[in-house]
């Protein structure tokens, strides 16, 4: 009878309802088990568990039975409704910190395609990712270690869709005990069960949940990044370090091992091969993408010109800082200028779904506003030396101002007059994010450049223009639609980035024209390449760049609409308030500086010749008459200001260089000589303030002081604003 009994309780537990994939793993978790003590007791790979909970499969008799008789005796031991101890009574040595706030309501609202891939290889002591985001009250808390600090106010960390619930990277080390650990956003570490780098990238796709979702509705979610440390890269195989010849080349031999072992695992690299920052990936099938990036810091990935010393944070430190950057910009794909370059395409897509056909079929199709995705010729005067377009010009042939177009930032500087020489000091200011403003609002050509001969000129039509401004006179120039006369001796040129006066006809792009008009003077165009089909393509980028700069300074104690004194004190040491932090602010003004020169990418080795294509140029988003538009613009909105600082005070700059202007003043502070009256600032003019566009102080130096570097250097001219920071010249710095 009791056989009976038995076969009867195995029929009704093989028809049992098991509970939601969710509340599978909160009971396991709340229990203190581990997926491999589960496959265990199963007899099953720590994978399938994995699927189990994960809802990507259902198990089947036998093991079915078995595993509703366990989650049966769990839910009765923890009930939905009932507190759950902490899970790190579990694991004693690892506290526990509160679980992250709830993601906001835009990104609950992003989606995509869930990433699809092998199961990672089984082998870990440790529990697998936490529950997936929206918590609830009877969640056991997440493992995490004690945080040095907490992600900066507003700064997503984790994404409420559940692939990406562990946000868009992952810094991976190994610990004192040979523990390969994930350092995610928020302090939460997962456990690594992978063994090698195939594994790796295996386990970051299915169990890792981390990614972003797109920047725009036609666009792709971001990858997931992966960091790997230097411990890391020795417990997968790579070198900790690259040789020389391999920096050179950038990228390990074709024939690492590594390298051999994604191979057989079926993974490819892109053509850059596998360096500082590599990506792998399988073909997509259909519009599930199976890619991962890695960034390895002790190669150099990040440069320490604009992430300072982020290469050698712990971790958790690491993951912090990035973390942030992708929340507010994007995951990193590589430099802070590909990031940059690759924001734009984010925001705007090269395609999107057409409506359905008839037979209800979507295609691909053009998405307006966006620059397509295919590469456009540049015009001739566009082109930089060794262009195709250029093949047939005499080797070493110097261009002229008529042959090309030479839109740059200033560098320009003149002697003091006696005058400013009796005043104790030199201020400098500093335009913020100047090339991001300089592209706020700006037409940009979408499409080709058509030519045409003695056109008349249009301010709102982007291009290239031959024009003779040789004549513009900036001793009497129209401000407020009135003649104003000024000493244009003492002024830079708009029209040069050295300041120089023009002689001739040059090319110029649409900017720097129609500053010539707004001066009061006629312009008769010669020739010019415009461009038809045009729009404000770098609106977006501006927008998504400049949040996420007053986002993150504000996290340092710098904030909008500050009064000038406050907002000097403020800015004053706000890099030592949280140095991780300032590293996000240089990397986000080095995004925006990093895209735009990206636009005009030149030739980078791989046995190139004048005369023949180079990788770049394949590329939609290689757009040199953007990069001259967005300069162009950034340039004269800086001599605007300065002829409007001019007219009204009598005061002129000593130096100009890309965004910052040196002045004479009779105190150290910008206030000594910036025109506020009732704390308002001088119309049109400089302002202080945090807002891209605005100024905030460089530095200061004594008049004595740039009068001596440049006596000792025997450099009448030398741009002080180059030093005014710090006050230090060198040799190597005067060419000397």
């Amino acid at each position: 009878m009791s056989e009976l009994f038995d076969a009867v309780d195995a029929l009704i537990a093989s028809r049992s309802p098991l509970p939601p994939p969710a509340e599978r793993k909160r009971l396991r978790q709340a229990h203190g088990l581990t997926l491999d003590e589960v496959a265990a007791a199963l007899q099953v790979r720590r994978a399938t568990v994995s699927g189990w909970e994960a809802g990507k499969t259902e198990p089947r008799p036998p093991e079915r039975d078995a595993y509703a008789r366990m989650l049966k005796q769990l839910s009765q031991l923890y009930p939905a409704n009932a507190p759950v101890p902490p899970e790190d009574t579990a694991v004693p040595e690892t506290p526990a910190i509160p679980a992250a706030p709830a993601p906001s309501a835009v990104e609950a609202a992003q989606a995509r395609t869930a990433p699809t891939g092998p199961a990672a290889e089984p082998a870990s002591t440790r529990p697998a990712a936490p529950v997936p985001r929206p918590a609830v009250t009877t969640r056991p808390t997440p493992r995490r270690p004690a945080a040095k600090k907490d992600a900066p106010a507003g700064t997503p960390t984790g994404g409420a869709d559940p692939r990406f619930e562990n946000g868009p990277l992952a810094v991976v080390d190994v610990d004192a005990d040979g523990q390969v650990l994930a350092y995610c956003i928020g302090g939460l570490v997962l456990d690594v069960p992978a063994k090698s780098l195939p594994a790796l990238v295996e386990w970051t796709l299915v169990e890792g949940r981390l990614g972003q979702p797109k920047l725009s509705g036609p666009g792709k979610d971001a990858d997931p990044l992966i960091l790997l440390t230097a411990a890391a890269c020795e417990h997968y195989g790579l070198p900790v370090t690259l040789t020389k010849e391999e920096r050179l080349a950038g990228r390990i031999p074709e024939g690492h091992k590594v390298i051999k072992q994604l191979t057989r695992a079926d993974w490819q690299l892109t053509k850059r091969g596998f360096g500082p920052w590599a990506r792998i990936y399988r073909p997509a099938q259909g519009s599930e993408r199976s890619c991962v990036q890695l960034c390895i810091p002790s190669w150099d990935a990040l440069d320490t010109r604009h992430w300072a010393n982020a290469g050698q944070l712990p971790p958790a430190d690491l993951a912090r800082l990035l973390g942030t950057y992708a929340a507010r910009v994007m995951t990193p794909r590589g430099s802070t200028a590909v990031t940059g370059l690759e924001l734009m395409t984010a925001l705007h897509p090269p395609t999107r779904a057409s409506e359905p056909d008839a037979t209800g079929r979507r295609h691909s199709e053009h998405n307006p506003g966006s620059l397509g995705k295919d590469p456009v010729d540049c015009a001739p005067c566009e082109a930089p030396d060794g262009h195709p377009l250029l093949a047939e010009l005499p080797r070493f042939h110097q261009r002229t101002p008529a042959e090309v177009l030479v839109e740059e930032a200033y560098d320009w500087a003149r002697p003091l007059t006696d005058a400013e020489c009796l005043r104790p000091y030199l201020v400098g200011i500093d335009v913020n994010m100047a090339f991001a403003a300089g592209a706020n609002g700006l037409m940009v050509g979408l499409g080709a450049p058509t030519r045409v001969k003695t056109p008349v000129f249009d301010p709102k039509l982007p291009g290239s223009w031959l024009v003779d401004l040789s004549h513009v006179d900036l001793s009497r120039v129209k401000l407020a639609k009135q003649w104003t006369d000024l000493d244009g001796e003492l002024l830079p040129s708009p029209f040069t980035p050295k300041g120089e006066r023009p002689t001739g006809p040059a090319w110029y792009a649409t900017p720097t024209v129609a500053y010539a008009v707004e001066l009061g003077y006629d312009v008769t165009p010669i020739e010019a390449y415009v461009r038809y089909d045009s729009g404000r393509y770098l609106d977006g980028w501006y927008n998504r760049l400049r949040d996420a700069y007053l986002a993150t300074i504000a996290d340092l104690g710098v904030h909008a609409d500050m009064p000038p004194a406050d907002f000097l004190a403020a800015m004053d040491g706000y890099r030592h308030r949280d140095p991780e932090l300032a590293i996000v602010v240089s990397a986000i003004k080095a995004t925006v500086k990093g895209g735009i020169g990206k636009l005009r990418e030149r030739p980078r080795g791989e046995g190139w010749k004048p005369g023949q294509p180079w990788r770049a140029l394949a590329r939609p988003t290689w757009r040199p008459d953007i990069r001259a538009a967005v300069i162009s613009r950034t340039r004269i909105n800086m001599h605007r200001k300065i002829v409007k600082h001019a007219a009204f005070t009598g005061q002129y700059p000593v130096a100009v260089l890309s965004d910052c202007a040196v002045y004479a003043s009779d105190g150290p502070s910008p206030l000594d000589f910036l025109p506020y009256r009732d704390g308002k600032p001088l119309p049109g003019g400089f302002k202080l303030g945090v807002n891209p566009g605005l100024v905030k102080h460089e530095g200061t130096q004594s008049v004595l002081w740039g009068e001596g570097v440049r006596e000792q250097f025997n450099a009448p001219e030398l741009n002080l604003a180059r030093y005014i920071k710090d006050g230090t010249v060198t040799d190597q710095d005067t060419g000397e």
